[in-house]
This record gives structure tokens, C-alpha cells and sequence, in this order.
């Protein structure tokens, strides 16, 4: 069982209770079972789509590089044809009939799109209307169409299954986010001007992985990402060999000299630091090498061994004069790049000061128009000066008096108050005597009626004594 197939069936939708229908021809009940058609449908979009971005879908040989370091696959371009079926056929239930439906659905609903349509439309795929354009289709797609009409008219029944038309799918969603990823890793950081040219050579090396760590973008991948990039949406400005991103929607769209200049001289610069970590290896091995012939006594190739260390030292020296020179070169055109865009800034903000200016007139307009405010407030003054002489007299004495007045009133009523508070406190501190008074009383009388009690009690007892000692 193929990396693809294992893929496929690890998918929730995938489950082995759900093999039989999905591998099934279940478009000839699309109109009794709508719902069960579209599931099935979604289901073999969704899981292939998945399955191409993670690499499972491995690419032509004519795009494979035996010298990358990781595989590459086609992560954007989806091949329908026998070899796919082929991949996903299982014992079970055989090959799925219906994959030719799934993807006539999938570019009926622009999820897939035919990928030599897509290179040839003059359209931008973010546009609502795009669509086929009749002068981009290609015989073979007029010819396919046509074939598919007379298909229906001497069976004499739409619902017959599609069969699978070998072609090229651009996968729309994984597309667009590949295009999102790389928008976002190369301006995402605040970049200078210069960090935001590339060579191609470069752009695959930066964002080859961009949508699995462990395969590449194919050559088809990459040719349709860049094409995305230029003419969708606008992210870059190319020109086949030079990249520049375009952080906002004024940068130019057209490659420069400048562009073009920077963009060697960064792969250059790649270029000679790889060289660099190539003759330090180098220069580490031959070390090691001379050092062992020295042990084992063998002087002949221990001397070859410092020889060619030193021819390699010496190559080393000069690729490092190289590499500083191109990143002295390369920091003064990041210089010079930041100067223009000052000097831009600076020249735009002068303008805006002179519009500014030209807006205000002039110094001697500002003290014109200071002075002419001062006079019409002036008048303002003046004005409610008069307003204020037509108005009623009011005798200030009168008001003095009668302010006078409402004082004492306010002041008596007040007194008033506090004279009945304190009355009404008097009058609770006479309650209070008077009750203590009266509490004194009463337990002098209860003191005076115990005394008499015991009194009394005593001449009981004394009498009472001599009687009984007679007896």
C-alpha cells in the first residue's frame, strides 16, 4: 500500500464502513440521494487536496532533483489519471469510479482548475467572474467538451458517470494558501527594500518548503505559485527571473535594473558563502589527513596533503575578500535604498508644508487676520457696552439693603432654632432630675421600711428569751 493510499484511508471520512459508497458509482443516484452524493463528494476533494499538501502526491521525474536535500512533490498540481487510479485502488473494492465526477464537480465549483486553462487565462482567479474564457481553451478542451455532448446524446442520459479525463488540476485552496504563507514569511519582519528582492534561485530555496517541512514545492508548484503571485494577486512584481515583493499596492509592478542588480548580487553572495563552507570542510579534512599520514610515518602524503591545504587556505582567503567586498557593496546599496526613500519623505513632506503655506498666505495674511479679530471683538465689546447703558437702572443702595435684610431674617430664624433646641434640652435635663429625684426618694423609703422591719424582728427575739429561760 502506496504513502498516498495510506494517507487517504487515515482520513475521518475514509472510515472502512464508508469505502464501499465512496469508492462506488454514486453519481447515478445524485438526484435520489443529493445529500449522500455531495458528501461523497466533498469527502474525495477535501481528503486529495490534503493529501497533495503534505506532500503524498509525488511529482513528475522530469521535476524531481536527485541533488535536493528533500523530495519534491506536486503540492499545487493534482495529475488525474490512470497512475492515480492505480494509487488508490484497494482490495476490497477496487479502484473508485467515480473520481471523474468528484473532479468535474471540483472545476465546476472552481475548487480545481485545469492548469494549462489557468496558465492561459488572461483572468485573475480572485475575480468573481472568472470563468473559461473561449479564447484561451485549448482544442483538446473544446474537443473533450464536445465529446462529452455527444457522450449524452447517444446514451441518452445525463446522469451517466463522467469517465476520468487525464489532466493537470491546479488545487485552488492549497494555492492560495501557500501564497498567503510566503506573503507572510517575507514581509512579515518589517523588511528592508533590498531584503525583499529575490533571485529564483533564491525564492525556491527560501519557500520551497512552505507548505511541508519535509518535501518541496515541484517545478510545476513553483511555476504556478509565482504566476499566482504576479497576476492574482498582485504580491510580487516578475519578470521570469528576478522577484520583488510589493508590500503595499503602490510599489512599482515592473522589474529594475536596481532590482535585477540586487538580486545577483544576493545570490552572489549565497553563492560564495556555500564555496566558503565548502573549502573550511575541505581545509579541516586535509588537516586531519596530513595529521594521520604523519602517524603511520608516511611523509609523501602528508606533504601532498599540507599542499593542498594551503592551495585551499589560499582559495578560502580570496573567497573571503570576495564575500566582504559583496557585502560591503550590498550594505551600501541597502544605504542608498534607505536614502532614496528618505529623500522621498522628505521631498513629500515639504510639499505638503508648501501646500500648507500657500493654504495660510503668508505671515503678513496670519497678522491681517490676527488684527482684524481683535477689531471685531473690539466691536463685540463695545456693543454690549451699549446693550448694558439701555438697560433698566437698578439702584445699587436698594439692593445693598434688601440683601441686608434677607441676612437678618435668615440669621433670626436661625438663632430661633438654636434658642428652641436648647430649650428642649433644658426641659430633658429638668425630666431627668426629677425622675432621679423620685427614684432617691423611693429607695430611702425601701432603706427606712427594712430598717424598721429588722428593727421590729430584734425586740421579737429579746422578748421571747426571757420567757423561755422562766420555764
Amino acid at each position: 500500500m502506496n504513502d498516498l493510499l495510506n494517507y487517504i484511508l487515515s482520513q475521518d471520512q475514509f472510515r472502512k464502513n464508508r469505502l464501499p459508497s465512496l469508492y462506488s458509482d454514486f453519481p447515478i443516484h445524485r438526484k435520489i440521494n443529493p445529500e449522500g452524493y455531495n458528501t461523497n463528494i466533498a469527502a474525495w476533494q477535501h481528503a486529495l487536496a490534503n493529501a497533495a499538501k503534505h506532500g503524498y502526491i509525488h511529482s513528475t521525474p522530469s521535476s524531481s532533483s536527485s541533488s535536493s536535500a528533500k523530495p519534491k512533490a506536486n503540492h499545487l498540481i493534482l495529475r488525474a489519471d490512470e497512475t492515480l487510479l492505480r494509487d488508490l485502488e484497494i482490495p476490497e473494492c477496487g479502484r473508485p469510479v467515480a473520481l471523474g465526477a468528484v473532479f468535474d464537480e471540483a472545476i465546476r465549483n472552481r475548487t480545481m482548475v485545469p492548469l494549462q486553462m489557468y496558465k492561459n487565462s488572461g483572468v485573475s482567479l480572485q475575480k468573481p467572474g472568472w470563468g473559461i474564457d473561449t479564447s484561451a481553451l485549448s482544442p483538446w478542451v473544446v474537443m473533450s467538451w464536445g465529446m462529452k455532448q455527444l457522450k449524452g446524446v447517444v446514451l441518452g442520459s445525463e446522469e451517466a458517470t463522467p469517465r476520468l479525463q487525464a489532466q493537470e488540476l491546479v488545487l485552488v485552496e492549497n494555492l492560495k494558501e501557500a501564497a498567503e504563507r510566503v506573503v507572510k514569511k517575507a514581509t512579515g519582519q518589517n523588511p528592508s527594500k533590498t531584503d525583499l528582492v529575490y533571485s529564483k534561485e533564491k525564492f525556491v530555496e527560501e519557500f520551497a518548503s512552505i507548505l511541508d517541512e519535509g518535501s518541496q514545492l515541484s517545478n510545476a508548484d513553483l511555476d504556478v505559485l509565482l504566476l499566482y503571485l504576479s497576476r492574482d494577486s498582485g504580491a510580487i512584481a516578475y519578470d521570469g527571473k528576478t522577484i520583488r515583493f510589493r508590500p503595499t499596492n503602490d510599489s512599482p509592478r515592473e522589474i529594475t535594473e536596481q532590482d535585477t542588480a540586487v538580486a545577483s548580487i544576493k545570490s552572489l553572495m549565497a553563492t560564495m558563502a556555500i564555496q566558503v563552507e565548502s573549502l573550511e570542510k575541505k581545509i579541516d579534512e586535509l588537516n586531519m589527513t596530513a595529521k594521520t599520514a604523519l602517524q603511520n610515518k608516511n611523509r609523501v602524503s602528508a606533504l601532498s596533503a599540507v599542499r593542498s591545504k594551503k592551495l585551499a587556505e589560499h582559495n578560502l582567503k580570496q573567497r573571503f575578500d570576495t564575500l566582504m567586498q559583496l557585502e560591503e557593496v550590498y550594505s551600501k546599496i541597502e544605504q542608498a535604498t534607505d536614502q532614496v526613500e528618505f529623500v522621498k519623505v522628505m521631498e513629500s513632506s515639504a510639499g505638503a508644508l508648501r501646500g500648507l503655506h500657500a493654504q495660510i498666505g503668508g505671515a503678513a495674511r496670519v497678522e491681517d487676520v490676527v488684527e482684524e479679530l481683535r477689531d471685531e471683538m473690539t466691536k463685540v465689546d463695545e456693543v454690549g457696552n451699549i446693550l448694558n447703558e439701555a438697560g433698566p437702572q437698578i439702584d445699587e443702595m436698594e439692593i445693598d439693603e434688601e440683601l441686608e435684610e434677607l441676612e437678618n431674617q435668615e440669621r433670626e430664624a436661625r438663632e430661633e432654632k438654636e434658642a428652641e433646641e436648647t430649650r428642649n434640652k433644658l426641659a430633658e435635663l429638668d425630666n431627668l432630675e426629677q425622675r432621679a429625684k423620685e427614684a432617691a426618694r423611693s429607695a430611702a423609703a425601701e432603706k427606712d421600711l427594712d430598717s424598721e422591719l429588722e428593727e421590729r424582728l430584734s425586740r421579737m427575739s429579746v422578748e421571747e428569751n426571757p420567757s423561755a429561760t422562766a420555764q
